[in-house]
């Protein structure tokens, strides 16, 4: 769905977007992981059609975003990081403006219904909570059936009850096929909600696996267990691989003398910091 081959792009004479290349498949989240700064952003804006001035070859759904007309836009959905909202109307005519703007569109009543708005459907904009206003300007996002799906830290801001509703919603569209991009610094939203992701830093790509096999061939898990002998307490760590050859956690398991044990393994935060000397929170 999506093609990108030695993409370069600069705000000023210095280069800020350098050789990126990079494809987004068919039905999948593909993550844009990397701090404040690194060009994210700006990839989807190059994507959208909203920076025409890029060297390099970008195609999206077939169409070149430099070149697009109005029917690019039947197609993609995008909902940026600053919800993009008329504060003076309700939330149900700010949808059916915007659906207004398309040829084809989804019924608003169950948009609404889909993100708990229903109820609060006739209540201006401005009145809404910041976790209302996102969840209206990304059901916006769904109002033509967008085949490509543009967000930019969709869950930013938002307390974790929002933030749970938002990832739902996102893993539904999956669901339905639509292609997703979205750029992050959250390492869990990553982990949890993309097929692959791609550490951006300073305008290039560092890396680009599925988050498994990036946390997976980044060292053996480590197991930390806690058992009691003669009523004193111990802690203790050990390597996955060679769990089988740890004597005291097999003992403390025979006798029934574990008192927690738990996995670890290096998150994405650690292999990006690895990676780029760069932390992402």
């Amino acid at each position: 769905m999506i093609t990108v081959e030695n993409l370069n792009f600069s705000y000023t004479a210095k280069p800020f977007i350098e050789s990126m290349t990079f494809s987004v498949q068919p039905g999948e989240i593909f993550g844009f992981l990397g701090p404040s700064g690194a060009g994210k952003s700006t990839v989807q804006k190059i994507l959208t059609g909203l920076i025409p001035s890029y060297k390099g070859n970008v195609v999206v759904n077939t169409v070149e975003p430099r070149r697009c007309g109005s029917a690019f836009y039947e197609h993609i959905g995008v909902d940026f990081e600053v919800p993009s909202l008329f504060e003076k109307l309700s939330g149900r005519e700010n949808l059916s403006y915007f659906a207004s703007l398309y040829k084809h569109t989804f019924p608003i009543e169950p948009l609404l219904e889909s993100v708990g708005l229903a109820a609060e459907a006739d209540k201006k904009v401005s009145a809404y909570s910041k976790g209302m206003k996102s969840r209206l300007n990304f059901i916006k996002a769904l109002i033509h059936s967008p085949s490509i799906l543009f967000l930019d830290e969709p869950t930013s801001g938002l307390d974790p009850s929002n933030a749970r509703v938002m990832k739902d919603l996102i893993l539904q569209q999956r669901e339905k096929g639509t292609t997703i991009l979205l750029t992050t610094h959250n390492m869990y939203d990553a982990t949890e909600l993309c097929d692959r992701v791609a550490f951006i830093v300073d305008g290039s790509i560092r890396s680009l696996d599925s988050p498994r096999n990036l946390i997976m061939s980044r060292g053996a898990v480590t197991v930390s267990y806690s058992y009691k002998e003669q009523g004193t307490e111990y802690q203790r760590c050990t390597q996955l691989s060679s769990i089988g050859e740890d004597t005291e956690l097999l003992n403390a398991l025979k006798e029934n003398r574990l008192l927690s044990i738990h996995s670890s393994e290096p998150t994405l935060n650690d292999i990006f910091t690895e990676l780029t000397g760069r932390k992402l929170q």
